[in-house]
Protein backbone atom coordinates (compact mmCIF):
# COMPACT_ATOMS: atom_id res chain seq x y z
CA UNK A 1 0.00 0.00 0.00
CA UNK A 2 1.22 3.47 -0.72
CA UNK A 3 1.62 6.12 2.07
CA UNK A 4 -0.80 7.99 2.82
CA UNK A 5 -1.11 12.13 1.31
CA UNK A 6 -5.09 12.23 3.76
CA UNK A 7 -5.61 10.66 6.48
CA UNK A 8 -9.07 11.29 8.40
CA UNK A 9 -9.72 9.82 11.43
CA UNK A 10 -12.90 9.56 13.38
CA UNK A 11 -13.64 13.53 11.97
CA UNK A 12 -16.32 15.17 13.45
CA UNK A 13 -16.97 19.26 12.91
CA UNK A 14 -19.79 21.68 13.74
CA UNK A 15 -20.11 25.18 13.40
CA UNK A 16 -21.16 27.26 16.21
CA UNK A 17 -24.50 26.62 17.36
CA UNK A 18 -25.50 24.22 14.94
CA UNK A 19 -25.98 20.38 14.26
CA UNK A 20 -22.78 18.44 13.45
CA UNK A 21 -22.01 19.28 9.46
CA UNK A 22 -19.61 16.14 8.96
CA UNK A 23 -19.04 12.58 11.00
CA UNK A 24 -16.60 10.78 9.07
CA UNK A 25 -14.94 7.23 10.44
CA UNK A 26 -12.24 7.43 7.67
CA UNK A 27 -10.97 8.74 4.33
CA UNK A 28 -7.43 8.24 3.11
CA UNK A 29 -6.11 9.25 -0.09
CA UNK A 30 -2.71 7.68 -1.10
CA UNK A 31 0.26 8.81 -2.98
CA UNK A 32 -0.39 9.58 -6.66
CA UNK A 33 -3.60 7.94 -6.14
CA UNK A 34 -6.79 10.17 -7.93
CA UNK A 35 -10.07 10.12 -6.47
CA UNK A 36 -13.45 11.56 -7.26
CA UNK A 37 -15.18 12.88 -4.38
CA UNK A 38 -19.23 13.26 -5.14
CA UNK A 39 -19.81 16.27 -3.35
CA UNK A 40 -23.15 17.55 -4.15
CA UNK A 41 -24.83 21.04 -2.83
CA UNK A 42 -25.11 20.84 1.02
CA UNK A 43 -22.99 17.73 1.84
CA UNK A 44 -20.05 19.55 3.73
CA UNK A 45 -17.50 19.48 0.96
CA UNK A 46 -16.84 23.04 1.34
CA UNK A 47 -15.93 22.57 4.25
CA UNK A 48 -13.97 19.09 4.34
CA UNK A 49 -11.57 21.38 1.68
CA UNK A 50 -11.17 23.62 4.80
CA UNK A 51 -10.76 21.42 7.06
CA UNK A 52 -8.02 19.31 4.68
CA UNK A 53 -6.08 22.90 3.95
CA UNK A 54 -6.14 23.72 7.66
CA UNK A 55 -8.14 26.41 7.63
CA UNK A 56 -10.42 25.12 10.20
CA UNK A 57 -9.83 22.59 12.39
CA UNK A 58 -11.96 18.88 13.71
CA UNK A 59 -14.03 19.40 16.75
CA UNK A 60 -12.85 15.85 17.02
CA UNK A 61 -10.67 13.57 15.42
CA UNK A 62 -7.94 14.32 13.37
CA UNK A 63 -6.56 15.46 9.24
CA UNK A 64 -3.33 14.11 8.71
CA UNK A 65 -1.44 15.22 5.53
CA UNK A 66 1.55 13.83 4.98
CA UNK A 67 1.84 12.32 7.97
CA UNK A 68 1.51 15.46 9.78
CA UNK A 69 -1.72 16.36 12.07
CA UNK A 70 -2.71 19.98 11.15
CA UNK A 71 -4.27 20.31 14.48
CA UNK A 72 -0.28 20.08 15.82
CA UNK A 73 0.48 23.54 14.32
CA UNK A 74 0.06 26.76 14.95
CA UNK A 75 -2.15 29.22 12.38
CA UNK A 76 1.09 29.66 10.28
CA UNK A 77 2.44 26.66 10.39
CA UNK A 78 -0.14 25.32 8.77
CA UNK A 79 -0.42 28.23 6.07
CA UNK A 80 2.89 27.23 4.97
CA UNK A 81 2.56 23.68 5.01
CA UNK A 82 -0.25 24.25 2.30
CA UNK A 83 0.85 26.15 0.17
CA UNK A 84 4.26 24.07 0.31
CA UNK A 85 2.72 20.72 -0.28
CA UNK A 86 -1.12 21.15 -1.72
CA UNK A 87 -2.12 22.89 -5.20
CA UNK A 88 -5.97 23.98 -5.00
CA UNK A 89 -8.09 24.20 -8.45
CA UNK A 90 -11.21 26.53 -7.21
CA UNK A 91 -14.28 26.40 -9.30
CA UNK A 92 -14.24 29.77 -10.36
CA UNK A 93 -10.63 29.33 -10.57
CA UNK A 94 -9.71 32.90 -8.46
CA UNK A 95 -7.09 34.25 -10.83
CA UNK A 96 -6.17 37.51 -10.49
CA UNK A 97 -7.44 39.18 -13.39
CA UNK A 98 -4.80 42.11 -13.29
CA UNK A 99 -1.84 39.61 -13.45
CA UNK A 100 -0.70 38.12 -16.79
CA UNK A 101 -1.20 34.67 -16.95
CA UNK A 102 2.49 33.74 -16.67
CA UNK A 103 2.17 35.72 -13.24
CA UNK A 104 -0.76 33.56 -12.09
CA UNK A 105 1.51 30.56 -12.59
CA UNK A 106 4.15 31.60 -10.96
CA UNK A 107 2.35 33.05 -7.81
CA UNK A 108 2.70 29.79 -5.51
CA UNK A 109 6.22 29.95 -6.21
CA UNK A 110 6.39 33.53 -4.74
CA UNK A 111 4.35 32.31 -1.21
CA UNK A 112 6.40 29.25 -1.30
CA UNK A 113 10.34 28.76 -1.03
CA UNK A 114 10.01 24.74 -1.05
CA UNK A 115 7.86 25.13 -4.49
CA UNK A 116 10.08 27.56 -6.02
CA UNK A 117 13.06 25.23 -5.23
CA UNK A 118 11.56 22.55 -6.80
CA UNK A 119 10.50 24.33 -9.69
CA UNK A 120 14.23 25.62 -10.57
CA UNK A 121 16.18 22.32 -9.65
CA UNK A 122 13.19 20.66 -12.46
CA UNK A 123 13.08 22.77 -15.19
CA UNK A 124 16.21 25.27 -14.54
CA UNK A 125 14.18 28.21 -13.78
CA UNK A 126 10.66 29.61 -12.66
CA UNK A 127 10.12 31.14 -16.29
CA UNK A 128 11.00 27.69 -17.94
CA UNK A 129 8.43 26.04 -15.21
CA UNK A 130 5.34 27.83 -16.17
CA UNK A 131 6.06 27.77 -19.96
CA UNK A 132 6.11 24.21 -19.35
CA UNK A 133 3.38 23.72 -17.66
CA UNK A 134 1.05 26.13 -19.99
CA UNK A 135 2.06 24.43 -23.23
CA UNK A 136 1.52 20.40 -21.68
CA UNK A 137 -1.98 22.04 -20.86
CA UNK A 138 -2.66 23.49 -24.38
CA UNK A 139 -2.46 26.48 -23.69
CA UNK A 140 -0.33 28.62 -27.09
CA UNK A 141 2.72 30.72 -25.80
CA UNK A 142 0.78 33.68 -27.53
CA UNK A 143 -1.52 34.16 -24.34
CA UNK A 144 1.41 33.63 -21.90
CA UNK A 145 1.87 37.41 -21.30
CA UNK A 146 -2.14 38.51 -21.84
CA UNK A 147 -4.06 39.39 -18.66
CA UNK A 148 -6.13 36.65 -17.03
CA UNK A 149 -9.13 38.63 -17.12
CA UNK A 150 -9.01 38.33 -21.26
CA UNK A 151 -8.92 34.67 -21.96
CA UNK A 152 -12.06 32.13 -22.55
CA UNK A 153 -13.25 30.06 -19.61
CA UNK A 154 -11.48 26.97 -20.68
CA UNK A 155 -8.17 28.97 -21.03
CA UNK A 156 -8.81 30.47 -17.70
CA UNK A 157 -8.89 26.21 -16.26
CA UNK A 158 -5.75 25.68 -17.90
CA UNK A 159 -3.88 28.41 -16.27
CA UNK A 160 -5.30 27.22 -12.86
CA UNK A 161 -4.43 24.12 -12.87
CA UNK A 162 -0.57 24.88 -13.98
CA UNK A 163 -0.82 27.48 -11.17
CA UNK A 164 -1.56 23.98 -8.64
CA UNK A 165 1.24 21.89 -10.25
CA UNK A 166 3.65 24.63 -10.38
CA UNK A 167 6.56 23.58 -7.67
CA UNK A 168 5.38 19.85 -7.60
CA UNK A 169 3.16 19.86 -4.99
CA UNK A 170 2.35 16.34 -3.55
CA UNK A 171 -1.22 16.48 -3.53
CA UNK A 172 -3.57 18.71 -6.01
CA UNK A 173 -7.32 19.19 -4.82
CA UNK A 174 -9.81 20.47 -7.40
CA UNK A 175 -12.55 21.42 -6.69
CA UNK A 176 -15.30 21.50 -9.21
CA UNK A 177 -13.21 22.83 -11.78
CA UNK A 178 -15.22 21.46 -14.53
CA UNK A 179 -18.39 22.72 -14.24
CA UNK A 180 -18.51 24.92 -16.85
CA UNK A 181 -17.45 22.73 -19.84
CA UNK A 182 -19.23 20.43 -22.00
CA UNK A 183 -18.69 16.74 -21.25
CA UNK A 184 -16.10 16.71 -23.88
CA UNK A 185 -13.87 19.72 -22.89
CA UNK A 186 -14.49 17.98 -19.30
CA UNK A 187 -13.20 14.83 -20.24
CA UNK A 188 -10.02 16.12 -22.38
CA UNK A 189 -9.43 18.29 -19.45
CA UNK A 190 -8.98 16.06 -16.89
CA UNK A 191 -6.82 13.76 -19.22
CA UNK A 192 -4.23 16.58 -19.46
CA UNK A 193 -4.51 17.26 -15.68
CA UNK A 194 -3.77 13.44 -14.64
CA UNK A 195 -1.14 13.35 -17.08
CA UNK A 196 0.27 16.30 -15.47
CA UNK A 197 -0.80 14.54 -12.04
CA UNK A 198 1.21 11.50 -12.76
CA UNK A 199 4.32 13.53 -13.96
CA UNK A 200 5.16 15.12 -10.55
CA UNK A 201 3.90 12.28 -8.46
CA UNK A 202 1.01 14.61 -7.18
CA UNK A 203 -2.10 12.80 -5.55
CA UNK A 204 -5.53 14.09 -6.87
CA UNK A 205 -8.61 15.20 -4.98
CA UNK A 206 -11.37 15.89 -7.30
CA UNK A 207 -14.68 17.19 -5.64
CA UNK A 208 -17.72 17.05 -7.93
CA UNK A 209 -21.52 16.37 -8.31
CA UNK A 210 -21.14 15.01 -11.55
CA UNK A 211 -20.97 11.53 -11.20
CA UNK A 212 -20.18 10.86 -14.81
CA UNK A 213 -16.68 11.78 -14.53
CA UNK A 214 -16.13 9.13 -11.90
CA UNK A 215 -15.30 6.00 -13.72
CA UNK A 216 -11.57 7.99 -15.00
CA UNK A 217 -10.71 7.87 -11.50
CA UNK A 218 -8.26 5.63 -9.70
CA UNK A 219 -11.49 5.23 -7.55
CA UNK A 220 -14.61 7.30 -6.12
CA UNK A 221 -16.16 7.96 -3.07
CA UNK A 222 -19.48 9.43 -1.68
CA UNK A 223 -19.31 12.22 0.41
CA UNK A 224 -23.30 11.54 1.34
CA UNK A 225 -22.15 7.79 2.02
CA UNK A 226 -19.16 8.40 3.99
CA UNK A 227 -20.70 11.41 6.12
CA UNK A 228 -22.89 9.91 9.09
CA UNK A 229 -23.94 13.31 9.62
CA UNK A 230 -25.71 13.34 6.34
CA UNK A 231 -28.19 10.16 6.65
CA UNK A 232 -31.21 10.52 8.15
CA UNK A 233 -31.61 10.78 11.19
CA UNK A 234 -33.78 7.46 12.53
CA UNK A 235 -37.15 8.18 14.35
Amino acid sequence: MTHALIELHDLGFAWPGQPELLDLPALRLGAGESLFLRGPSGSGKTTLLGLLGGVQLPGRGQVHLLGQDLARLRQGARDRFRVDHTGYIFQQFNLLPFLSVRENVLLPCRFSALRRQRAEQRHGSLNEAAQTLLGHLGLPAGLWDRRADALSIGQQQRVAAARALIGQPELVIADEPTSALDSDAREAFLRLLFDECQAAGAGLLFVSHDQSLAPLFDRAESLIDLNRAARPREA
